[in-house]
This record gives C-alpha cells, structure tokens and sequence, in this order.
C-alpha cells in the first residue's frame, strides 16, 4: 500500500501572498492573475507597491477563479462577473446568519 502525505496549512486573515506564491497555490499563471487583478476578482493589498502582494482570501478566490476557468472552460469576463456574484452571495449570507442570530426566536 502507497501512503502519500501531504501538508496542510490554515489560511489566515493576516496571511500575505507575492504574486508568485499565489500563482504556485492557485494553478493558475501570474499572467492569468494579473488579467483577475485587471477585472477586480482580486486587488492587491497595497496596489501602489511595485511588488504586489495579496490576502489570504485572495486565495479563496483566485482558487475558485481556477476551477470555474478548468471545469467550465469560461472566458476571464465571465470568471470575474462569476466569482463577484458568488462573494456577494456569500457576504449576503453572514448578513443574514448575523441578523437571524439577533432573533429571539430562532427560525428553521
């Protein structure tokens, strides 16, 4: 029997990416993130630095940039509305899972 072992990291708010580390960890090439970058599905921390560096939940989302790009063969537009639409839905639902918490009576 072949045991592989991988390695796992926590991704954490404050975690810090170069444009580099964040094309090895995505599978996507630097010159593919800089067309993200150019759509607004991922900004720079710091966009005036010569080098640019990203946040951890760049990550989250050039990830799933990838996998919309590999499994639905979609063009970058169509990856960037994509993944604008799925954050918003997802900060929608910490909006509502905020406010249904702040209920007295919790609904089902």
């Amino acid at each position: 029997m072949n045991t592989e072992m991988t390695s796992a990291k926590w991704l954490i708010d404050d975690q810090a990416f170069s444009l580099t580390e964040l094309a090895d960890l995505s599978g996507l090439t630097e010159p593919e993130l800089n067309e993200l970058v150019e759509y607004g599905v991922v900004k720079p921390i710091d966009p005036d630095a010569a080098a640019r560096v990203f946040s951890g939940e760049c990550l989250l989302a050039v990830r799933m940039a990838y996998r919309l790009r590999t499994h639905f063969e979609l063009e970058w537009q169509g990856v960037a509305m994509t993944v604008s639409l799925l954050e918003r839905i997802r900060g929608l639902e910490l909006v509502v899972r905020s406010l249904r918490a702040q209920l007295p009576h919790p609904i089902g």
